[in-house]
């Protein structure tokens, strides 16, 4: 490591997280796509994508309460709830929350899989069968519109086809190929996800016909994704962005290599990587306070997050598969952990002690947030200890 490289200290780390996950209020994004584009896209929350973006206003919704002891006890919807439900429309879901392949990567890896399924099931069912059945859906969406994977399976016969998984292994089972076919078409890009079906928490979503994605090299692509991944999440190692992404350590470095990363050292010694020129300092953003969802990108966004979380708060913040729950944010560092009860009452700890002013903050933050949810219920799919702890 040359002592000649610029010096990215841990405080101008968390400053970086602030300003550019638009945490930090003077950063706060001014609609959800911009929300969406500061962390390269926010990872789903059990299947209500808006949790992530909430933190990161205009999601946000009603009048801060008056700060109170004790639990806060979510009121009625405001209107940005509902604007949300709107502004997504612009958003795209795409699989999978890790291994961030390009879209034709993974589009091929899935019909790949569903055709060795219908090959292995033995009723002759292949490529034609299975493209006969793709046509059949889209035209089903073009007749009906918005519709649901159970609507469109009612109007197309074959995706009412049952196969064997595993047929003769242990986990033998049998599956509809519905899902998996709707699946395939939302990885190729020619169907998205519209409104679901009643309030925004549902996880019954309505697809809809659209356009393709314009096609792009796979090696284009990942560079494209690391660019935008550096200026989020950098300073930032090969390992963080291979864990992030999944993809191999060679398509890794041919990406940052592409993408003309710079390096930076950091406080320990080690080198890191930023994106091009993006060596300056980080001025320091007013301070700021986020309760954030489990799997919320700001935490997960690294391989190693020894910059904002104390390797001693692990245990209580994290299930046992190393998925993280929801968080307490203060000014770039997180110090707790928060839930909601089944009546709706919104309950934190802190597990470090940031002074009185992180306190009352978060307890202003904890009663907007009870605000913004109203009547909805917001369990993690991934339980931890302390989210569990705070709910009994």
């Amino acid at each position: 490591m040359s002592p000649s490289l610029p010096l990215a200290t841990t405080a101008e780390r968390r400053h970086r997280l602030g300003r550019r996950h638009r945490l930090a209020p003077s950063a706060r994004a001014t609609s959800a796509a911009q929300a969406a584009d500061a962390v390269v896209g926010p990872a789903r929350h059990r299947r209500r994508d808006r949790l992530p973006l909430r933190p990161r206003p205009p999601l946000r919704g009603g009048r801060p309460g008056r700060d109170r002891e004790g639990p806060l006890r979510g009121r009625q919807p405001r209107p940005a709830a509902q604007h949300a439900q709107h502004a997504l429309r612009r958003l795209h879901r795409t699989r999978p929350v890790r291994g961030r392949l390009p879209p034709r990567s993974i589009a091929a890896k899935e019909r790949r899989t569903l055709l060795e399924h219908l090959a292995k099931d033995g009723q002759g069912l292949d490529a034609a069968w299975l493209a006969q059945a793709e046509a059949d859906a889209l035209a089903a969406l073009d007749a009906q519109g918005a519709s649901t994977g159970s609507q469109i399976s009612a109007a197309v016969p074959a995706l009412r086809q049952k196969i064997t998984i595993g047929r003769g292994k242990k986990y033998e089972t049998e599956a509809g190929v519905a899902t998996r076919v709707i699946r395939l078409l939302a990885a190729d890009g020619r169907i998205r996800r519209d409104r679901p079906r009643g309030s925004w928490t549902s996880s019954h979503f309505r697809w809809v016909h659209t356009e393709p994605w314009p096609a792009l090299p796979a090696a284009e692509a990942r560079a494209e994704i690391a660019r935008r991944w550096l200026h989020a999440y950098g300073p930032a190692t090969e390992a963080d962005l291979r864990w992030w992404t999944g993809w191999t350590l060679t398509d890794v470095r041919k990406a940052l290599a592409a993408a003309g990363a710079d390096q930076v050292r950091l406080d320990d010694g080690s080198t890191a990587l930023v994106s091009p020129g993006d060596t300056a300092p980080e001025p320091a953003p007013e301070p700021w306070v986020a309760l954030l969802p489990g799997l919320d990108p700001s935490g997960m966004g690294w391989a190693d997050r020894g910059f904002h979380l104390d390797p001693a708060h692990r245990p209580a913040l994290f299930d046992y598969a190393g998925n993280l729950g929801p968080t307490v944010w203060w000014n770039g560092e997180i110090v707790g952990g928060w839930a909601q009860r089944p009546s709706g009452e919104i309950v934190w700890r802190l597990l470090a002690d940031p002074g009185r002013a992180a306190e009352e903050a978060v307890t202003a933050e904890a009663v907007r947030l009870a605000q913004w949810l109203g009547e909805a219920r917001v369990t993690p799919r991934f339980r931890t200890p302390l989210e569990r702890e705070l709910v009994a």
